[in-house]
C-alpha cells in the first residue's frame, strides 16, 4: 500500500505541470530533516515496492513533503480522503482554474451564484456536461478556533 500511495503523490502534488523526481524529493528532504539518510534511489525502490518498511521518520518527512498526514500511507479510508482532494487540486490546476478562483475571493454570495451561473451557460454552449456540485467531506472542528 505505502508503495501505490508514495506513487499516487509523485504523480499529484506539484504544480506546474511536472512531476516530482525521486532525486528533488530526496534532496528537498533532506534540506528539511539534514540527519535523514534518504537518496532518490532508495525512493525509488519505495515506489516500485523493493523496499517495503521505511523508517517512521522517512514516512513523516514524504508525509510533510507531499502535504499530508502519515495516516495516508497506512489508513485506506484517510488515504481515500486525501485522494480525493489531490485529484481535485490536480484537477484545478490543471484546467487553469486559479487565475478565476482567485477573482472569485471576496465576492458576495449573490455575486458568486451568478458567476457560476454565467460558467453554466459557457459550458452548456461548449456541449460540456453540467457540474453537479458534491457536498464537502465533514470535516470536525478545528479545536483551535474556539
Amino acid at each position: 500500500m505505502l508503495s501505490v500511495r508514495l506513487d499516487e503523490l509523485f504523480h499529484t502534488s506539484r504544480p506546474g505541470g511536472r512531476r516530482w523526481t525521486n532525486s528533488e524529493v530526496a534532496a528537498e528532504i533532506k534540506r528539511a530533516v539534514p540527519t535523514l539518510k534518504v537518496s532518490g534511489a532508495y525512493l525509488s525502490a519505495i515506489r516500485t515496492g523493493k523496499r517495503t518498511n521505511p523508517g517512521p521518520e522517512l514516512v513523516a518527512a514524504l508525509a510533510n513533503f507531499f502535504g499530508v498526514s502519515p495516516a495516508y500511507f497506512v489508513d485506506p479510508a484517510h488515504a481515500r480522503q486525501a485522494d480525493r482532494q489531490l485529484a481535485m487540486l490536480d484537477e484545478l490546476r490543471q484546467a487553469g482554474v486559479r487565475s478565476i478562483a482567485l477573482r472569485a475571493v471576496g465576492l458576495p454570495a449573490e455575486s458568486l451564484d451568478a458567476v457560476a451561473a454565467v460558467l453554466d451557460q459557457i459550458r452548456k454552449a461548449q456541449g460540456l456536461p453540467p457540474v453537479e456540485e458534491k457536498p464537502e467531506p465533514h470535516q470536525p472542528p478545528d479545536p483551535s478556533e474556539s
